[in-house]
C-alpha cells in the first residue's frame, strides 16, 4: 500500500487527468492525500467528490511545505509525492517499487521528458514536447487539448510505457525526475524530511541523500529508473498565475543552503 501525496492550486482540467490516470494505471492500493492550496475553481471540491483526504490550505503553500502535510497523516511506509500535472503508465507503482527492492534504494524517481536515457535521448524527447506543447496550447488548457497534446507525443501511451519497460527492465541512473519523487518511510530517519525553506526542494533532497551516502554509506543517492516513464505537462500550468507563497519569506535559494558543496554532489547526475 501506498500514500499518494499532491498539491493542488487549481488546474481542475489536469487534476481530472491525473486522477483518472492514477485510478486506471496503479497496481497496489493507496490512499491520495491532496493538500488544496485555496483552490477556487472546483478542484477541492472534485477532490473530496472521489474520497481523497484533503488538506484544506487557506492560503498558496510552497512545495515542501505541503509534502511535509502530506506525510504526517500518511498511513504507509511508502511515499509517492507527485506533481498534479503528471500522467503515470500501467503499473508504475509496482514497477517502481520492485526496482528499488532489487537495487536497495530507499529514494527514487522515474524517467520522463527532464531525464532520459542520454543526453541526445532527452533532448529529442524535450524539443518534440515543446512543439506540440506551444501549438496546441493555444487553442487552450482544457481536458480535451491536455489530451490532445499527451496523444500526439506519445500516440498509445500504453504500448509506449511498456516498450520502455520492455527496453530498460531495471537498468536506473543517479539522478532524478523531480515531478515523481518516491521514498520509503525508513529513508526518512536518515535525511530527515522536505526542508521547508527551498523551493528547489527535489534537488535539495537528492543532495542529501548523496551527502549521506559519501558520509555514512547506508543509503544510496536518488537513482532514476529508466524503465518507467511519467508524462509531466512541465510547466504548462504556470499561465495560471498562482497567488504568492504563504510562507515565501521563509524560502532561501539553493546556493544559500549548499553554497560550494552543490558543485560536488551535483556533478554526478549531469550528462
Amino acid at each position: 500500500m501506498i500514500s499518494i501525496i499532491a498539491a493542488v492550486h487549481n488546474q481542475l482540467p489536469i487534476n481530472k487527468l491525473f486522477y483518472d490516470s492514477l485510478v486506471k494505471y496503479t497496481y497496489h492500493p493507496f490512499e491520495l492525500i491532496i493538500i488544496d492550496n485555496n483552490s477556487s475553481d472546483g478542484s477541492r471540491e472534485f477532490y473530496k467528490s472521489v474520497g481523497a483526504t484533503v488538506i484544506e490550505n487557506k492560503e498558496n503553500y510552497s512545495y515542501p511545505f505541503c509534502q511535509n502535510q502530506g506525510i504526517k497523516i500518511a498511513k504507509y511506509d511508502v511515499f509517492a509525492f507527485l506533481n498534479n500535472d503528471i500522467i503515470v503508465p500501467p503499473l508504475w507503482d509496482k514497477r517502481l517499487l520492485e526496482i528499488a527492492e532489487l537495487h536497495g534504494l530507499e529514494v527514487f524517481t522515474p524517467c520522463g521528458i527532464e531525464k532520459t536515457e542520454t543526453a541526445e535521448s532527452t533532448k529529442k524527447m524535450w524539443k518534440k514536447w515543446n512543439i506540440i506543447k506551444n501549438i496546441i496550447s493555444q487553442f487552450g488548457r482544457t481536458e480535451k487539448t491536455f489530451k490532445l497534446m499527451h496523444s500526439l507525443m506519445y500516440g498509445n501511451w500504453e504500448k509506449f510505457s511498456n516498450g520502455r519497460y520492455n527496453n530498460f527492465k531495471s537498468t536506473i541512473i543517479e539522478g532524478f525526475v523531480g515531478n515523481s519523487v518516491i521514498m520509503k518511510r525508513s529513508a526518512i530517519a536518515k535525511i530527515g524530511l522536505w526542508d521547508e525553506r527551498l523551493q528547489a526542494a527535489d534537488f535539495d533532497l537528492y543532495l542529501r541523500t548523496k551527502k549521506r551516502n559519501m558520509e555514512f554509506g547506508d543509503i544510496l543517492p536518488i537513482h532514476t529508473v529508466l524503465g518507467v516513464f511519467h508524462h509531466h505537462f512541465i510547466r504548462i500550468t504556470a499561465k495560471s498565475k498562482p497567488v504568492k507563497f504563504a510562507d515565501a519569506e521563509n524560502i532561501i535559494s539553493l546556493d544559500q543552503k549548499w553554497a560550494s558543496e552543490k558543485e560536488i554532489y551535483l556533478k554526478d547526475i549531469f550528462y
